[in-house]
């Protein structure tokens, strides 16, 4: 609530409907993007496969399963591995050259 400015569920509830994929919102974001998908997300089963299938951006969906511990929404239960994969795809995308700067090619993106 304290994110959308609202006070109460109830008003909460009403300002997430703003929040969708339609008049092409996905495909104005530019920044490289990471999307996660908990292989049994029980609130937003395939959403991420479709913010992903929207984004025009450098994108990446990394997909975590019930056998890694990782299925569920957040993947909960297992931490760990998703900080760790998340960390690398930081480090992958965000990574700083040799002189401690961001990569050149980061900033032509």
């Amino acid at each position: 609530m304290y994110a959308t400015g609202t006070t109460t569920p109830r008003a909460y509830l009403a300002a997430a409907q703003a929040y969708h994929l339609r008049d092409a919102v996905a495909e104005q974001i530019k920044c490289p993007t990471l999307v996660c998908e908990a292989e049994k997300d029980l609130f937003f089963d395939g959403q991420a496969q479709q913010l992903f299938d929207h984004l025009s951006c450098p994108k990446t969906l990394l997909r975590f399963t019930d056998a890694e511990g990782a299925g569920a929404h957040c993947e909960v239960g297992a931490s760990r591995l998703a900080f760790a994969r998340i960390y690398d795809w930081l480090d992958e995308t965000l990574g700083t050259s040799e002189g401690g700067r961001p990569d050149d090619a980061f900033h032509a993106i």
